[in-house]
């Protein structure tokens, strides 16, 4: 029973790490077109299939520039608080 309890423990993290990949992303993405209405043709769904793509893609560049805008801005802050103290004395 422990065992048990145990394993479904470790099957939570395991099942949200599989479904937040690509895989489980393209998973999403072909559940979601197979519910389609009837009458929309392979066209539109393509170029939808492309656009949420293109969208996924923009998301993820987005957030690495701001991860190096928020790095960027660290370092100047930095630079510029190690600037505005005085030098210590030398003689001690």
């Amino acid at each position: 029973m422990i065992a048990l309890i145990f394993l479904l423990v470790l099957l939570i993290p395991i099942l949200a790490i599989v479904l937040d990949s690509p895989v489980g992303r393209a998973l999403a993405g072909r559940m979601e077109r197979s519910g389609l209405p009837p009458g929309t043709d392979d066209v539109t769904s393509e170029r939808l299939s492309y656009l949420e793509g293109e969208v996924e893609r923009l998301t993820t560049e987005m957030l690495r520039l701001e991860e190096e805008s928020q790095f960027l801005n660290k370092l100047l802050a930095d630079r510029a608080f190690s600037e505005v103290l005085p030098p210590g004395d030398q003689d001690r």
